[in-house]
């Protein structure tokens, strides 16, 4: 059995390190993606919430990228709202544009109170083609 090796980003090994996880992590033909956020190149948080939804969406496709992957080889998506009522029209807009054709990945959505200053953040599996 192959062991499970640990995917970074281009440019963005430093954050993850200084947090002490792995962007991803690849396993047999399945790449597990830690909860990502739209974090700038320094790590701070992107203030405007659309901003902040598609510079997560653009930090995901750098990890899956890193990993061997693009959107359409997802599978599975966790997405944690710190305030999902007023948050899903501009979260279904982007996600309407990311995912725009069938066949669309499981979709699970998780209201939280916390998440670092941050106030989206999206996690995934999916298949590594080949």
């Amino acid at each position: 059995m192959t062991k499970p090796k640990p995917v970074f980003p281009a440019g963005r090994h430093d954050l993850f390190t200084a947090q002490t996880y792995s962007a991803a992590i690849r396993s047999g033909d399945l790449l597990f993606v830690s909860g990502l956020v739209g974090s700038r190149g320094d790590g701070s948080p992107e203030p405007d919430f659309e901003a902040q939804v598609r510079l997560a969406f653009a930090n995901l496709e750098a990890t899956l990228k890193a990993g061997g992957c693009q959107l359409d080889d997802i599978v599975d998506v966790t997405t944690f709202h710190t305030d999902p009522e007023n948050q899903f029209p501009t979260i279904m807009a982007v996600k309407a544009e990311v995912f725009s054709a069938p066949p669309y990945p499981n979709w699970t959505a998780i209201g939280v109170n916390w998440l670092a200053g941050f106030d989206f953040e999206i996690k995934v599996i999916a298949r590594i083609p080949g």
